[in-house]
């Protein structure tokens, strides 16, 4: 009787629980490149972006997001190789140069340069579309660097005319195109990496950064990530950033849970970094003095942990990082949820 109803309604999305649930239920996860980043975002190591939905990674300026995503779509494109990534770029911050020097290939990227929120949602939504219809559908990613940069046709025209007044209407247009793009890519099974801005809210007891683009968007992501940064230097060369990721918003894990990743200018994210602190807290690993002492008896200093992860993260060890991802990033009892994803 329920698919006769279903039919009847019309309604290409929906379909009896039973059978799952299109557009909702995760079914797979993108491997951000980094261990603990994964854990944060799904409560497994082995996890990371739910592969159908909206992850959103916020922070001030000059915080590596740029990096960050192209560190992820890198890893994306890396695990499939008949994947693509289509780069929408509000910054005109991407290069040729600055893809091929992280170790993407360039010929499986289309980067698409938008400036008002309506001309992006025009073109994602009619993208999503064209990809339902192939018969054939190879892995995509979508991302969007970055929302915060977006003016709207009414702010431009409104800078056409001389008027310097503010867009009292563009928080209602994000959300319009995200309720209308949240289903879509959600059916499609895309995930989509956006970057956006992060300003100190007014008025606020206590200091906090808020995200620009107003409640749609809040909404709409269903993992909102806040970065902040410091950064790294060997001799007098910045060589990257240890990223600080606060999970301000997830449906999977737990809320203002917090780890630090390792983003390298060169290689990305560092797959092991941030896996130390979270074996220490587990007594997986024991720190002693300056030195982490392994199961084995073996110490060692932590830069040259990370030098060479394979040598001191043996199976056993991460399958014991799994289980413990599991209780530190999800709600309830967790030993089936890190079972699952084990290795995966």
């Amino acid at each position: 009787m329920l698919n006769d109803l279903i039919k009847e309604s019309g309604n290409k999305y929906a379909s009896i629980v039973d059978d799952g649930i299109s557009g909702s239920d995760v079914t797979g996860f993108v491997d951000t490149g980094s261990f603990i980043f994964n854990a944060l975002l799904s409560g497994s190591i082995y996890g990371g972006i739910p592969d159908n939905k909206i992850i959103a990674l916020a922070g001030e300026s000059a915080t590596g997001k740029t990096y960050f995503t192209l560190g992820v779509a890198h890893k994306f494109l890396s695990d499939n190789p008949d994947a693509v990534v289509l780069y929408f770029d509000s910054e005109q911050a991407v290069t040729s140069d600055m893809i091929k020097d992280r170790g993407i290939d360039p010929s499986r990227v289309a980067v698409m340069p938008v400036s008002t929120v309506e001309e992006f949602r025009h073109q994602a939504i009619k993208i999503v579309d064209k990809y339902n219809e192939m018969s054939e559908k190879k892995p995509m990613m979508i991302v969007l660097d970055s929302l915060g940069m977006l003016s709207t046709e009414k702010e431009m025209n409104d800078t056409a005319e001389g008027k310097t007044t503010r867009d009292m209407t563009r928080a209602q247009v994000i959300k319009a195109t995200f309720r209308v793009l949240t289903l879509k890519l959600g059916a499609a099974g895309i995930p989509m990496v956006m970057t956006n801005h992060t300003y100190a809210a007014v008025g606020s007891m206590f200091p906090t950064k808020e995200m620009s683009g107003g409640a749609g968007l809040k909404y709409a992501a269903s993992t909102i990530v806040y970065l902040s940064k410091k950064k790294v230097k060997e001799g007098t060369d910045v060589v990257g950033n240890i990223v600080h990721c606060k999970l301000y918003k997830s449906r999977l894990t737990k809320e203002n849970a917090m780890v630090d990743v390792l983003l390298n200018y060169d290689s990305g994210l560092h797959l092991y970094y941030g896996l130390l602190t979270l074996a220490e807290k587990y007594d997986i690993i024991k720190k002693v003095s300056t030195r982490y002492e392994f199961p084995d008896g073996t110490k060692a200093y932590e830069k040259a942990v990370y030098k060479n992860p394979e040598r001191y993260f043996t199976d056993d060890i991460m399958k014991k990082l799994n289980e413990a991802a599991g209780k530190e990033f999800t709600y309830g009892s967790t030993e089936d949820s890190a079972e699952n994803n084990e290795g995966d």
